[in-house]
């Protein structure tokens, strides 16, 4: 392993230079080895391909996506620190295309003497279309190694030929059991992390701690630092943390939506279940429920397009045109205004009659699909786009609808084995029930 030189580093405190205190102990915590590392063990864990790349210095571009937190920035540390190449942080948050041109004209130059380089881009995709062309000859030539880093979807935010000549790895939220040993090494660390604080988590406080991390590493070891820093300190020295100390360092408000733990899950489920029972009253309430707690509306607006079509369906298919339009507006408008818009989706879907036959039907035949296995398709509905095709008897027999209408009910679409299946039962309208 060899020592990286670069500007701007995004990764290493420079010994001396700053007092480990006024380090964040998310920073003094990173991991240094993939010893240390916690979480991700699917990706990374021993014997994983990605990190035998890692630790052989044979990665090629790699887009990191996850959520915060999760670890992209702590595994592009550790390419950091296993490559040979010139190692370059670069962040799409404070940088250009300006400062983008001169990194690429010294990998240039570092590229005719026989030298890599490796160019981390933290949250690339802030670059717009446009400015993620910037990197494609110099992936394609070699110039560089890029590593990217985001939060958001490289499919809806990165351009196909970038994503083309990079692999994708997707990181998960770390787990409870990932962010408790994070938290019981940030308590024992006397070097590095709070040890010498002799700290002392009760066991309702550490599950609230980790329930407050969401999945991410940083936001817990930032919430920790804080409150270790309220607790106050006993005559033997220690300090405790106790629920009670939690709630009045971080205001128990602030607590009561995990937005990926069990109540955010629990209110969601009663948010759609009031719409499925057409109760805009409850749907609107849990709806207050989720905004106060501090859920992203988008989260919200994605349920909303789902409900339409796996509950309402063809009962009223307008649903789900308001649904889209309630997410789009939600992306145009944004908070707080976008409430406005997802009160008027959520009474518009409880008050419509409910269908769900499309998605049923979906279900029974993707069921026969994984029973019955590749059923060929029989030939009368098969194209014959060669001669070949049609002397194979592809297509023979098949009745154009519009000359002969009656072929809509007499000439089969399914596969011999499944004919007379029925997968789509729409509901008559009297058996719809709709609260005005």
């Amino acid at each position: 392993m060899q020592a990286h030189d670069s500007t701007g580093d995004l990764f290493a405190v420079p010994r001396g230079s700053t007092p480990v205190g006024r380090v964040p102990l998310a920073e003094r915590l990173r991991p240094r080895h993939f010893d240390d590392l916690v979480g991700q063990d699917d990706v990374v864990g021993p014997g994983r391909p990605l990190r035998q790349a890692i630790e052989e210095d044979r990665l090629s571009s790699v887009i990191f996506w996850g959520p915060p937190g999760c670890g992209k920035t702590t595994l592009a540390g550790l390419v950091a620190q296993y490559t040979k190449s010139q190692f370059v942080p670069f962040s799409a948050v404070t940088g250009g295309i300006p400062e983008l041109r001169e990194i690429i004209k010294a990998a240039e130059q570092r590229r005719a003497t026989g030298r890599a380089t490796t160019l981390f881009v933290d949250e690339i995709h802030r670059f717009n279309k446009a400015q993620q062309d910037a990197f494609l000859p110099h992936v394609e030539r070699g110039t560089v190694v890029l590593i990217g880093a985001t939060t958001e979807n490289p499919s809806f935010e990165l351009i196909a030929p970038l994503l083309s000549r990079s692999l994708v790895v997707v990181l998960q939220p770390l787990t409870g059991e990932a962010l408790g040993s994070i938290l019981e090494r940030a308590i024992a660390d006397s070097e590095r992390g709070l040890g010498s604080l002799r700290l002392t988590i009760e066991p309702a406080a550490r599950e609230r701690l980790i329930a407050f991390g969401n999945g991410d590493a940083r936001s817990l070891l930032t919430t920790l630092e804080f409150v270790a820093g309220q607790a106050p300190v006993s005559r033997d020295g220690t300090r405790t943390i106790d629920a009670e100390l939690l709630d009045t360092a971080l205001m128990a408000q602030s607590l009561r939506y995990d937005k990926s733990g069990e109540e955010h899950y629990n209110l969601v489920s009663a948010y759609i279940k009031s719409l499925r029972d057409s109760d805009p009253d409850g749907a609107l309430y849990w709806l207050a429920r989720m905004l106060e707690g501090g859920e992203n509306p988008r989260f919200i607006a994605r349920r909303m397009v789902i409900f339409a079509s796996e509950d309402i369906g063809n009962a009223d298919p307008q649903a789900l045109v308001i649904a889209n339009a309630v997410a789009q507006a939600v992306e145009f408008v944004g908070l707080p205004e976008a409430q406005i818009n997802l009160a008027q989706g959520t009474t518009y879907l409880a008050s419509r009659p409910k269908d769900n036959a499309s998605y049923v039907g979906l279900q029974e035949a993707r069921r026969d699909a994984r029973q019955y296995g590749n059923l060929g398709v029989p030939l009368h509905l098969r194209n014959a786009v060669t001669s070949l095709m049609k002397d194979l008897g592809y297509g023979k027999g098949y009745r154009y609808v519009h000359d002969d209408p009656a072929a809509s009910r007499d000439q089969g679409h399914l596969p011999d084995s499944l004919k007379g299946a029925r997968y789509y039962r729409p509901r008559t309208p009297s058996s719809d029930k709709e609260r005005g």
